[in-house]
């Protein structure tokens, strides 16, 4: 599991932590602070070269924000995040790629087997085969029985997007982007 260099980056407000996690599972870098300062954020967007995602409409009267110099999207707060990684899939004609570490973003990388004996599970170390360490924090993961819930929400977003992005492009729009 690995990323390309050209997708964007994104940077979600203190309301959007699952989207930031289902982000990262859909294959995309998505920093989350929990309380972090609104200014802290946009900041930190600006310098890391991160499109902000945030339900908090003050973020896009900012002036960094309002005059482009942060790119940033509006998404809906009383939305599942499922719901608000389709919105964001759409937006941006994103497709799925292989997953990041749920924890900190970090690329994931394959590891062989054995040279998990013994940290893994003892159920899962025999149940799997394939098993990844991110690159980052150095979080072990493997395909366990939540993966087929987990490919199915994706797969799930990834339709609406493409539907959703349909739509705009027929002139009905997207009632759930703004920004």
């Amino acid at each position: 599991m690995n990323g390309a260099g050209d997708a964007p980056r994104f940077f979600c407000d203190a309301m959007l932590g699952g989207l930031a996690r289902w982000l990262r599972a859909a294959g995309y870098d998505a920093s989350f602070e929990h309380g972090i300062d609104d200014g802290d954020l946009v900041r930190r967007a600006e310098h890391e070269g991160r499109v902000v995602l945030s339900s908090d409409g003050g973020i896009f009267l900012r002036n960094v924000v309002k005059h482009g110099r942060v790119a940033a999207l509006f998404v809906p707060r009383a939305t599942p995040p499922e719901e608000q990684l389709a919105v964001v899939l759409a937006r941006f004609a994103l497709p799925l790629r292989d997953a990041r570490c749920m924890a900190c973003s970090g690329e994931l990388c394959e590891v062989a087997k054995h040279e998990v004996a013994g940290e893994a599970p003892p159920r899962s170390f025999a149940a799997f085969e394939r098993f990844w360490r991110c690159a980052s924090c150095a979080k072990l993961f493997w395909h366990g029985t939540h993966w087929r819930r987990i490919t199915h929400t994706l797969g799930g977003a990834a339709r609406r997007s493409w539907y959703g992005a349909e739509s705009e492009h027929q002139g009905r729009g997207s009632a759930s982007i703004e920004g």
